[in-house]
């Protein structure tokens, strides 16, 4: 019995890192998007190419993202933003965006 849960939990291990790994892809593509928009302009589109693509659709659906048409709306938009994702998930930019909300809302 204890053989079959220290087997269980070593896949489940391996499957969040294999998640991770595709996770990691996924914010690859971003990032090579961004950049294609920077310099072509571009971005939005070929990142919206690969969502819907075979490959995209894969890579999405093994990271646990669900690809579909929203999904491929806000990976455009996010784009069409410009901003890394290294700097988008970073905790200065998170709290920068939060600051500037509650300003917002106050101004409201």
């Amino acid at each position: 019995m204890a053989d079959f849960i220290d087997s269980t939990a070593f896949n489940f291990e391996q499957g969040q890192r294999a998640r991770k790994l595709f996770a990691a892809v996924v914010l690859a593509a971003l990032d090579d998007a961004i950049a294609d928009d920077k310099k072509y302009g571009n971005g939005p589109d070929q990142i919206a190419r690969w969502a819907r693509s075979r490959d995209g659709r894969e890579v999405l659906s093994c990271s646990g993202i669900d690809p579909n048409e929203r999904v491929v709306k806000g990976l455009m938009e996010f784009v069409s933003k410009g901003i890394r994702t290294s700097v988008a998930l970073s905790r200065e930019e998170s709290e920068r965006r939060n600051a500037m909300e509650s300003d917002q809302a106050e101004a409201a």
